[in-house]
């Protein structure tokens, strides 16, 4: 005979999975927007920021400027 009883715990509910957030999708910057990128930065290597400086610079105004801000807009918000 089996010793087979039915004390055995309930599995437990399994909890839906969470909800991933979508990624917001790569918006790539237009000829324009890089060029005018490219005229930005020329002039702060004129004024003597260091090289550190300028990648960072660059890579904050180029998230902005996906987001669709202009070059004037996109450095105000970095500069507040």
């Amino acid at each position: 005979m089996s010793d087979y009883s039915d004390d055995t715990p309930a599995p437990e509910p399994v909890a839906p999975a969470p909800v991933e957030k979508k990624k917001r999708e790569s918006v790539k910057m237009t000829d324009k927007q890089k060029s005018d990128l490219t005229k930005h930065m020329e002039k702060h290597k004129k004024a003597g920021m260091s090289a550190s400086e300028m990648k960072s610079h660059r890579m904050k105004m180029m998230s902005r400027m996906r987001k669709g801000m202009s070059v004037n807009k996109a450095h105000k918000d970095i500069m507040k």
